[in-house]
């Protein structure tokens, strides 16, 4: 897995995350399997099917966490004229009037209702080393899509 950048905030929450997984999820699921299986015939048994579902997803929740914090790399607030990780962007689409600000984050953290885009998608990346005044295009499914940066912090 290549290198993750991720704020300290959010490597905070990934690691309380796996800790509650590995502890208290884990614990909860073995439980659950163990009742099911006091129930009986386990070819039949809707109970215990739920639970080894549930215990295949904790595990793998746990794999996925275990990963991107091994390979995170923790990038502090960014305060250069350059997009990076941690600007906040406000660009406007040429030929537009409506203005959006963005926060560029790791993709752990993207939130688009919350105006935190990942600098993995097509637009945070477009953005990534742009200045303010500059203008950018980048491919849509709906295809290429022109803005300009108004802001960098």
């Amino acid at each position: 897995m290549p290198e993750e950048l991720i704020s300290q905030e959010k490597f905070e929450d990934l690691t309380k995350e796996l800790d509650e997984l590995r502890t208290t999820r884990r614990r909860e699921v073995a439980e659950q399997l163990e009742y099911a299986r006091s129930l009986g015939d386990l070819s039949e048994n809707a109970e215990y099917q739920e639970a080894r579902e549930m215990q295949g997803a904790v595990e793998e929740r746990i794999q996925k966490l275990e990963a991107i914090l091994k390979n995170a790399k923790i990038v502090r607030g960014h305060k250069t004229d350059t997009v990076g990780m941690g600007s906040t962007v406000s660009v406007q689409k040429i030929g537009g009037d409506d203005k959006h600000t963005y926060h560029i984050v790791g993709a752990e953290e993207a939130d688009l209702f919350t105006g935190k885009i990942s600098y993995h998608s097509p637009l945070g990346n477009a953005l990534m080393g742009k200045k303010k005044g500059e203008e950018f295009s980048f491919h849509t499914p709906k295809g290429i899509q022109k803005y300009k940066i108004l802001k960098v912090e």
